[in-house]
């Protein structure tokens, strides 16, 4: 496991209340591999808190993905639906669960929010 990866789950609860709202109410374990190894995160997500463990557990979906493929996801190097997509990474289960924990990822470098770029064009305060 990176150092970054471990930086990022145990930002979680604290980014919790700015990124999850509304219903959302399950868990998901995210397995990571490297070589032959694979590491296992318990993501208790409710509205506005998440639960961070290093166990295997009942959960509601199940995300695998390299520790490779991690550590660009939280870089905003690589998009985590993308991934999915392109078979890179495995999901099964409730899958408004891996909707909402990407929100934790950041936006690709130099991405900016498009209502910003209007404002600033007519003139308004960001």
């Amino acid at each position: 496991m990176t150092e970054a990866a471990e930086r990022f789950f145990e930002s979680l609860p604290a980014r919790a209340p700015d990124v999850l709202g509304g219903l959302t109410d399950g868990t998901l374990q995210i397995d990571l591999g490297t070589d032959h190894q694979t590491e296992h995160w318990l993501v208790r997500m409710r509205p506005g808190s998440v639960q961070v463990s290093r166990e295997r557990g009942p959960a509601d979906a199940i995300w695998y993905s390299s520790a490779a493929l991690f550590d660009r996801l939280i870089s905003g190097e690589a998009q985590g639906v993308a991934a999915v997509l392109r078979n890179e990474s495995t999901f099964s289960g409730n899958v408004v669960l891996f909707l909402v924990f990407r929100r934790f990822f950041p936006n690709p470098p130099g991405t900016r929010d498009p209502r910003e770029t209007a404002r600033r064009a007519v003139g308004r305060p960001v």
